[in-house]
């Protein structure tokens, strides 16, 4: 294999193609490239710019975001190890996301964690879906609306993020929440 060819975006491109039921040939046609390019690009003998490669997405069709989340044989990632989950937060919280770059999500889990005091900021947040959580560990404060409580390990909450809301961790030890939300906020 030549030096500096990715084999990986010829698998790739080669898996994208195969489900969407393109010949190499119909899609260099619509990819204005010639039939030879898709062939030494899947067999790892070429590696595209970024250019032609987003022509020949643009053909499929896929964005390039999409086709370098996708892992080998085109199948999303089913598993996480902690080092693989998305760093999403700052200041004194933090937001651990599994799967961020996952295509078409529908849910967003988080394992979020509060440094004593802090909060998500005197302007509640307001968002489409809902909201849901169990603390892990440590005391957070829930603001709904109107609405407040303090909750400790093994206490949830659940409800619509179109009503005004805020977080804060209350005690002298952090705080630490697995929360899911619907559709993904960030």
């Amino acid at each position: 294999m030549p030096e500096g060819v990715n084999e990986n975006v010829g698998a790739r491109l080669r898996e994208i193609r195969q489900r969407n039921r393109m010949s190499q040939r119909a899609l260099a046609k619509k990819a204005g490239v010639v039939n030879s390019t898709i062939s030494l690009i899947e067999a790892g003998h070429s590696n595209p710019s970024v250019g032609a490669l987003k022509r020949i997405l643009d053909a499929i069709p896929i964005s390039l975001a999409e086709f370098f989340c996708l892992t080998e044989q085109g199948r999303d990632q089913i598993f996480f190890g902690k080092k693989e989950f998305t760093e999403i937060g700052k200041g004194g919280i933090s937001y651990l996301q599994i799967g961020k770059n996952r295509v078409g999500r529908s849910i967003q889990i988080l394992k979020e964690t509060y440094r004593p005091g802090s909060d998500t900021g005197k302007v509640r947040l307001v968002h489409a879906g809902e909201d849901r959580g169990i603390v892990i560990s440590g005391r957070l404060e829930v603001t709904v609306e109107d609405q407040s409580r303090v909750l400790s390990p093994g206490d949830g909450y659940y409800f619509s993020s179109s009503l005004p809301h805020r977080f804060r961790c209350v005690g002298d030890e952090p705080c630490e929440v697995v929360s899911a939300c619907s559709p993904p906020s960030f």
